[in-house]
């Protein structure tokens, strides 16, 4: 049988790690998304003896010194999740955050996949929730060895012995550092389950804590991609064909080899790279090239023929990705009906670090040095490149400088490894600005079109929600499933937080061609959200209800929810009410398995400016790791989902991205950001996602807040599209 790309061999990690690690090194194991195909080869090699894989490794080494190190599967981004995965593990081993470090897992599906994405990926907001249980489970598992090897020593039962802060005490005053047990406790079975804290045990868990990467981002230690020297390194910058699917037909590269510092020129399929002894350099090579390029079959089209062609779309019937109840049936008897169709933009994710990768290839292996959110993917891709074998491709993951999704993709990583093979040195690729802002993988384009059944009050019975757009699962993933819905373009459509006797979803496949799509920060909730909470507030005005209340109503199989829009309205004064020109608006939603709400009030000021007074959000996510990383994601990713819907479109005109760079594709600025209110309601219930969910209600309570204080109900962002700004 084949070997697939996502398999790497886990006994010949284990037998590395160990060697390499020393000291006390531990696995846990969730049950999690693995083909059967790749259990059966693992079988029958007997690589696992009687273990079945289960797509999840949590691992945690105890040194000689007494330090923890964990290796840790999810990516920090500037997200806080190394500092959450420590604190679990730091909270269950007995030991400080202090002592506690964290390395990145190395590619390997078969230990590290994600089992709510399937595979090795950070992002979807489930960093958290994936993490909880084996993360914990590791560090009981470990300080339990350590107990054990303790008593064992002492010739005492484990249950005289107590963990503390890195040291276990017995009878007798007896004490043994971690450091001190590991040798013992490697040698011990390990033991078939073990026993959780309650959160009334936390004594970390639940606490603000500070990030544990901030010191040396503040002092300047910190390296992300763009900051490594590697020996022998040169840097390379690149031109891609400007209209996607183009390729190149010739270059004159005489006056760029003139330019002082430039080593080289390397011709690819669609583009042409120089390497320099700087960025300075690189780049005035690649003004000096003479290229021709041929533009390809999509060098005619712009964006008012896709804005034509998504709409006549939405009108189709596409596939069926939910249906209850008899829609039909509702419509033709109802009171009335409420129609509205909403649109949102290409979006580029543009993060502060451009596209950077650093590639090493030799003729028996392969370094990445690079931030990547799919480390498997980036090693398959330089195998394939390479020619090499997987396990020949060794991947450094790096802090992320930024990526929202950007960095799912895999393509620059591709270039630089392209690159790399041409010449005899190491290279560190790095995109322009204007590059990477060209060149994306863009959140697609949408139009939904709903349409409600109402009764007498108003009140929805039933409501039909076709969703048209670009499928990003069928460009990852190579094809849609077999029932032909995209299931990311139509989470939470299919199953909203409102009581309906009937509901119809249609998802329609329109492929805009001339660019590439992925995921963008928010995902599926993001998209859906935005058009099921204006369309809710579009009906309660219709009824001639307070917006709050009529939500209420329709949300009684929904208590969390119900809580969350209560506090949400309570904090932001929505009963109070408010002066001509000013208005609030409200959003509330079950997404990445939390439930958040917010509110937006605005004043409007001059001829369509506005200026946004105050933003409060409720967020019940269930247990809290660390609510200092839940505050600052909410307050981020509101901030980041606002900067989208006052200014952010992706146009394309003759083939080719207008927006170059932050001039074109405006970020809010400091002066122009609100402070956001960010209330946490106490939970118990297991961890729901945190990085996505501010982003993914800004947009709707926004727009409902334009209505409600200008009147004018707008159905597309960005506001700046109808001439709205801040001031």
């Amino acid at each position: 049988m084949s070997r697939q790309p996502w398999q790497v061999s886990r006994r010949g990690f284990l037998k590395g790690s160990s060697a390499v690690m020393g000291g006390l090194v531990l696995s846990t194991w969730l049950p999690g998304f693995i083909p059967d195909s790749v259990a059966a080869e693992a079988t029958a090699a007997g690589r696992l003896g009687d273990q079945t894989p289960r797509g999840y490794g949590a691992y945690v080494r105890v040194g000689h010194d007494g330090k923890v190190t964990v290796i840790s599967p999810k990516i920090e981004m500037g997200q806080g999740t190394h500092t959450g995965i420590a604190m679990m593990v730091a909270e269950e081993l007995e030991v400080r955050l202090a002592d506690v470090s964290i390395e990145d897992a190395p590619p390997d599906s078969e230990l590290y996949a994600d089992s709510i994405m399937q595979f090795q990926a950070t992002g979807g907001s489930t960093s958290t929730r994936h993490a909880w249980q084996p993360l914990r489970e590791a560090g009981a598992t470990a300080r339990l060895l350590l107990i054990q090897a303790a008593a064992q020593q002492w010739s005492v039962g484990p249950a005289q012995c107590e963990a503390r802060e890195g040291v276990v005490y017995g009878p007798g005053e007896r004490q043994a550092g971690y450091g001190e047990l590991v040798d013992l406790a490697s040698t011990l079975p390990l033991p078939t389950s073990v026993t959780l804290k309650t959160p009334d045990q936390f004594r970390l868990i639940g606490t603000p804590a500070r990030r544990i990467d901030t010191p040396n981002k503040v002092n300047g230690k910190a390296l992300f991609t763009i900051d490594l020297q590697v020996p022998d390194m040169l840097v390379a910058s690149s031109l891609t064909c400007p209209v996607y699917g183009g390729t190149l037909k010739s270059v004159d590269a005489s006056a760029a080899r003139q330019v002082p510092g430039v080593r080289d020129v390397v011709t690819l399929d669609n583009a042409v790279a120089v390497t320099a002894t700087n960025y300075w350099a690189c780049q005035q090579g690649l003004k000096a090239l003479k290229i021709e390029w041929d533009l390809g079959e999509h060098a005619g089209i712009s964006s008012p023929e896709l804005d034509a062609a998504l709409q006549q779309a939405s009108s189709a019937d596409g596939v069926v990705a939910h249906s209850s109840g008899d829609v039909a049936a509702a419509l033709e008897a109802a009171s009335s009906r409420f129609e509205a169709v909403y649109e949102q933009a290409f979006l580029s994710h543009s993060p502060l670090e451009p596209m950077t990768c650093v590639a090493h290839v030799r003729a028996d292996g392969c370094d990445l040095w690079v931030g990547t959110q799919v480390p498997v993917f980036a090693q398959q891709t330089a195998a394939s490149i390479t020619g090499l074998k997987p396990e020949q491709v060794v991947v450094h993951n790096q802090l992320i400088g930024g990526a929202f999704g950007r960095r799912l993709d895999y393509d620059f990583i591709t270039q630089a490894v392209a690159i790399a093979r041409q010449v005899s040195y190491p290279i560190k690729l790095i995109w322009s600005r204007e590059e990477d802002m060209t060149h994306d993988m863009y959140r697609p384009h949408y139009v939904d079109r709903l349409t409600a059944a109402l009764d007498a009050a108003g009140k929805p019975q039933a409501w039909q929600h076709r969703i048209a757009g670009a499928s990003v699962l069928a460009r990852y993933m190579g094809s849609l499933p077999e029932n032909g819905v995209d299931g990311d373009a139509v989470e939470v459509a299919i199953d909203p937080i409102y009581a309906l006797d009937s509901l119809q979803v249609n998802y329609i496949r329109e492929e805009p061609k001339v660019i590439p799509v992925s995921w963008w920060r928010g995902v599926g909730p993001l998209r859906s959200t935005l058009a099921l909470e204006c369309f809710i507030d579009e009906l309660a005005h219709n009824a001639g209800k307070d917006p709050v209340d009529y939500r209420l109503a329709l949300m009684d199989k929904h208590p969390r929810a119900q809580a969350v829009l209560k506090l949400a309205a309570e904090k932001a004064d929505w009963q109070t009410p408010l002066p001509a020109g000013q208005g609030r608006g409200i959003a509330v939603s079950a997404v990445f398995g939390s439930f958040v709400a917010t509110v937006v009030e605005l004043e409007m000021q001059a001829d369509k400016g506005i200026r946004i007074k105050r933003l409060v959000s409720a967020i019940d996510c269930g247990l809290v790791t660390n609510p200092t990383s839940v505050l600052a994601q909410i307050e981020g990713g509101t901030l980041f989902g606002l900067s989208a819907s006052l200014f952010n479109e992706i146009t394309i005109e003759q083939g080719r991205v207008q927006q170059r760079n932050f001039n074109t594709y405006r970020q809010l600025r400091i002066g122009e950001a609100p402070g956001v209110e960010v209330h946490i309601v106490p939970s118990t219930e297991s961890p729901g996602g945190v990085g996505e969910t501010g982003t993914a209600l800004i947009g709707p309570a926004l727009l409902n807040a334009l209505a409600a204080a200008s009147g004018e109900r707008l159905r597309r962002l960005p506001l700046s599209r109808a001439g709205y700004f801040p001031v």
